[in-house]
């Protein structure tokens, strides 16, 4: 398992990786996901890769040795759109060569894959490729992707990428979404890779690569901690007691009853009391 996120902006583009392989809890290996496709003043591609280890290693292994059959390869593609689909053939070619082995052994052709960056003076663009060699665009709607371990770093990527959210600000958000990754699962774990884009530069343009010792990483992982901690408690506890405060839960025009099974051997009382009505203050018993 791994984590990636990439971003597209209007000032450029974001990507991240983590770099932990395990096969069970006790074979964890370090490889990193990121490979950089460079010609400087040309092109600037990143791949970045999810899922088997075996299967990610065989599609870039692909991708570099299409020169030798000729034909469009990611070096010659004249903008990221054919590009991608090279990446798309290359993913094709490992599903036809490896899939019925794999099947074979009960293993699915399990590969995602997020593939952007910059030809000529086309804009930036960003894709994520699946194990079918198919693919989709970011778009102004959604302007990141996110493959392998998602679900942790998603919610603050939600709340805070825009398009026109800066570059600074935006692998500030990848880091702390990578940090909600890695204080929730085991199966993703550091160094990192951090490469940042700036639209036009044909280069790579800056490029961290992030380990337990990085002091900006380690200082955005206490703070963000200390500060939802803090905005936590800042949020007033729900309110019972008083149904026609604005912060109540118990709205006075509705009253609310949980789902119940009542005994089977009794019958069922004509009313329950009303079980929202309940004290606050500490010590104090529960009113009926």
């Amino acid at each position: 398992m791994t984590y990636c996120v990439a971003a597209r902006l209007d000032a450029g583009l974001v990507f991240l990786s983590d770099s932990r392989t395990n096969a069970g809890v006790d074979q964890i290996s370090v490889f990193r996901k990121m490979t950089v496709f460079e010609r400087p003043d040309e092109r600037v591609m990143v791949l970045m890769t999810s899922g088997n280890l075996a299967i990610s290693q065989a599609v870039l292994h692909a991708l570099v040795r299409q020169h030798e059959v000729g034909g469009e390869t990611i070096w010659n593609a004249p903008d990221l759109f054919e590009a991608t689909r090279c990446v798309g053939a290359a993913v094709r070619e490992v599903y036809h060569r490896e899939a019925p082995a794999l099947h074979e052994q009960g293993v699915e052709f399990n590969v995602s894959l997020i593939f952007g960056g910059q030809i000529g003076n086309e804009g930036c663009r960003l894709f994520q490729v699946y194990a079918a060699g198919n693919f989709i665009e970011a778009s102004q709607e959604c302007p990141y992707f996110q493959i392998g371990e998602a679900k942790y770093g998603k919610p603050i990527l939600d709340r805070v990428l825009r398009p026109d959210t800066s570059l600074d600000e935006a692998a500030k958000c990848a880091l702390i979404s990578m940090d909600s990754t890695l204080r929730s699962n085991i199966s993703v774990g550091l160094p990192l890779d951090l490469l940042v884009y700036d639209t036009g530069a044909l280069r790579v343009t800056h490029f961290a690569s992030i380990d337990e010792r990085n002091e900006y990483f380690r200082m955005i992982r206490g703070t963000w901690g200390e500060r939802l901690r803090q905005v936590f408690a800042e949020i007033p506890d729900p309110l019972w007691t008083n149904p026609d405060d604005p912060g109540s839960l118990v709205p006075p025009s509705r009253v609310h009853q949980p789902l119940r099974v009542d005994p089977a051997d009794a019958p069922a009382p004509d009313s329950y009391p009303n079980p929202q009505v309940l004290a606050q203050d500490p010590g104090k018993d529960q009113a009926n």
